[in-house]
């Protein structure tokens, strides 16, 4: 995996886990105003970046599996938690 590709794995990686965990705030939080904007902005990164990086590399979801013009490349592309890059 090149330099650029794990810099975006590692980008979606964080803001994922920032929306996940704010969204798991949030259940026991469901009033916290300040909580919710700080979901709803890393929700919107993280899909962004998840967006972004299954355009340039490989779809990271099924969702996101539309955007590929050769799946047999795809199919045979290594994942991500192959060789080491995780």
């Amino acid at each position: 995996m090149k330099t650029d590709q794990k810099k975006a794995l590692m980008y979606v990686d964080a803001v994922s886990f920032a929306a996940l965990d704010s969204a798991m705030f949030l259940d026991t939080h469901p009033l916290d105003a300040e909580a919710l904007e700080y979901f709803k902005h890393f929700n919107q990164l993280s899909n962004q970046a998840v967006a972004e990086y299954s355009k340039r590399y490989m779809p990271l979801s099924v969702s996101h599996a539309g955007c590929v013009k050769d799946w047999k490349a795809w199919a045979e592309t290594p994942w991500p938690w192959e060789g080491g890059s995780c």
